[in-house]
């Protein structure tokens, strides 16, 4: 069913890059992986290297899963807005050419969730 709308909505979003205070936010997703059932948002810094993304901040994230311990990362199979990506973990987020709001998923081979549940 289509929607009109009975005026124009004209307005600054809230998660505009100028109101993280140099951060910028970036989507993670687990495939497989329903325990957690969405990508999470992370404020994170742009120079950030990717390998610290995955080295401190994802065991924050995702390490509650028995599966993450057992992750071998150079295994993993990357995407980045759907579309296969292969991150140099030596560079920054920016120069991996994440940017604000984009969206970055993994998938972990052999790892299908709790006893292969996708959970």
């Amino acid at each position: 069913m289509a929607v009109t709308a009975l005026r124009d909505y004209r307005f600054e979003p809230a998660d505009a890059l100028e109101h993280f205070h140099g951060n910028q936010l970036l989507y993670i997703g687990w495939d497989a992986h329903l325990m957690f059932c969405a990508p999470f948002c992370l404020p994170l810094p742009p120079g950030m290297p990717f390998g610290a993304l995955v080295d401190e901040v994802l065991p924050g994230v995702f390490g509650a899963h028995p599966d993450f311990a057992r992750i071998d990362w150079a295994q993993v199979r990357w995407l980045k807005s759907g579309q296969p990506w292969q991150p140099d973990f030596g560079r920054s987020l920016a120069d991996n050419g994440l940017g604000h709001k984009d969206v970055i998923r993994f998938r972990t081979p052999g790892l299908d969730g709790i006893r292969a549940s996708c959970s």
